[in-house]
């Protein structure tokens, strides 16, 4: 094992200097600190007669819940290596993922869960892991701070997913620097409204913890409107998708009791954050990557509506910089071990920095402005397009929601922009288009506009660009 400075369990902190605070509350249950940490301390005593210690690979495949929040601490607190794993993936996905990651067990609920086969040992249930008596225990530190911790991968919007390997520092630092932005009270509650095995869930454990605060999980199928209600939460992580389903079921604002909202895992239209402000939601408008362990920039608290459209400012124990072609770098403590790749891990720095394959600018005030990817801009008669910039205008506009551009080929021009619009009433390409020369030249105007198929964007807003360039060279 590496040597270095070893970090304090933060549940065990929390237990011992506040035993009765509140730390999980789900629709059956109220876990108290020193109830969650008894149940760690029991767990990881069980991972220990399994031999499932000190970088033992293990894969879970579990719906948020108090049975997962317990594992990943008692992993954690072992030495262990977490390894969530989409629930939403095909058995034959989460076979190949497993043996992927080289992982030595698989935990699952389901009895449908894949049979791995091989050197790969399959637990299930996960309650014969999960225990909730108190034992003696002195495992009160997490090891090595710098020691691995857990493999997340990738959302995949831009190839196939990377599993990213992360210290406990990496976390550590990553929440550090979240709270100091967003600072929790002890009486605070954060809705565990993203899953656990996307970095942005995972980062809300890590937070509430160091804070003492508590983390509200929801009952199964609950939206998030409902589950609100059902917790009292004071703080929400959401996506765009989430946070338009919530202003749709709670369009006479927001309860006193919420605190922040964070929104992020994607482009936010502008209407929606326009519409959220305007209904006084205490929004908080991010930019962030599985790389980094979540947030690398957001907004402060009580930020103008002028703030809410950039990405905010860098948080600490981060670092960001302008590369070549505008490319967004980032450096810094939060940043991963590496992307696993077979049997070696991948430094994913270049020359000290991430490339993240995005481009953007800082303005004079300090703020990030995400712009686009990469690999999405594109060159017409000679003038490089960047497709976001002509979404961002496009969304500006009151009756438009959501804008998805991609570039098709042309004869004359080398390729030209296209536009799929989902709207709140019918298709105006005219009017909208004389909209856009308010904000943009003629050239970086769509040559044409279609309805977008609700198909083609899932619930965190990931884009199949593929298939609308089909669809649009074909039109």
């Amino acid at each position: 094992m590496a040597a270095g400075p070893r970090a304090p369990c933060p549940i065990r902190r929390q237990a011992q200097a506040r035993p009765d605070a509140l730390a999980l509350w789900t629709p059956d249950r109220r876990w108290a600190y020193a109830e969650l940490d008894a149940a760690v301390a029991a767990t990881g005593r069980r991972l220990r007669e399994r031999g499932w210690t000190d970088g033992t690979r293990v894969a879970l495949r579990l719906p948020r819940g108090p049975s997962l929040v317990v594992l990943l601490w008692a992993l954690w607190r072992e030495g262990a290596v977490a390894a969530p794993i989409s629930t939403r993936l095909p058995d034959a996905e989460v076979r190949r993922a497993t043996e992927r990651l080289q992982a030595r067990c698989l935990i699952a609920r389901d009895r449908g869960a894949p049979t791995t086969g091989g050197s790969v040992e399959e637990i299930e249930p996960p309650e014969s892991l999960v225990v909730r008596e108190a034992v003696e225990d002195s495992a009160s530190t997490l090891r090595p701070i710098h020691r691995r911790a857990t493999i997340l991968f990738t959302s995949g919007s831009t190839g196939r997913p990377a599993p990213v390997l992360h210290s406990w520092a990496n976390h550590l630092y990553s929440a550090k620097g979240a709270n100091a932005n967003m600072p929790l009270r002890a009486e605070d509650r954060w809705l565990l409204s993203l899953p656990l095995y996307h970095v942005g869930g995972l980062a809300i454990l890590v937070r509430c913890a160091l804070a003492g605060a508590a983390v509200a999980v929801p009952g199964r199928d609950v939206s998030v409107s409902e589950a609100l209600g059902e917790t009292g939460a004071s703080h929400l992580s959401l996506v765009a998708t989430q946070l338009r389903r919530l202003l749709d079921a709670q369009e006479e604002g927001t309860p006193g009791r919420v605190r922040a909202v964070l929104v992020g895992g994607g482009p936010i239209p502008s209407g929606l954050l326009r519409r959220g402000y305007n209904q006084g939601w205490p929004l908080h408008t991010s930019y962030g990557s599985t790389e980094m362990a979540s947030q690398i920039t957001t907004t402060p608290p009580g930020a103008p509506l002028a703030d809410l459209q950039t990405a905010g400012r860098r948080l600490p124990h981060r670092r960001v910089r302008i590369g070549e072609r505008g490319q967004i770098l980032v450096a810094g403590p939060s940043l991963c071990v590496g992307v696993i790749e077979g049997d070696a891990v991948e430094d994913p720095r270049v020359d000290g920095w991430y490339p993240t394959g995005d481009v953007g600018h800082v303005d004079a005030q300090g703020r990030l402005h995400v712009q686009g990817r990469v690999d999405r801009q594109f060159v017409s008669g000679g003038e490089n397009i960047q497709p976001e910039e002509i979404e961002a205008a496009l969304e500006q506009i009151d009756d438009v929601e959501r804008a998805v551009v991609v570039a098709v080929s042309h004869e004359a021009y080398g390729h030209r922009p296209v536009a799929f619009v989902r709207s709140r009433g019918s298709l105006r390409p005219e009017a909208w288009r004389q909209a856009l020369s308010a904000s943009l030249p003629k050239f970086k105007f769509p040559d044409a506009m279609y309805a977008l198929p609700e198909a083609a964007v899932d619930d965190r807003l990931k884009v199949d660009h593929g298939a609308l360039r089909q669809r649009a060279q074909e039109e």
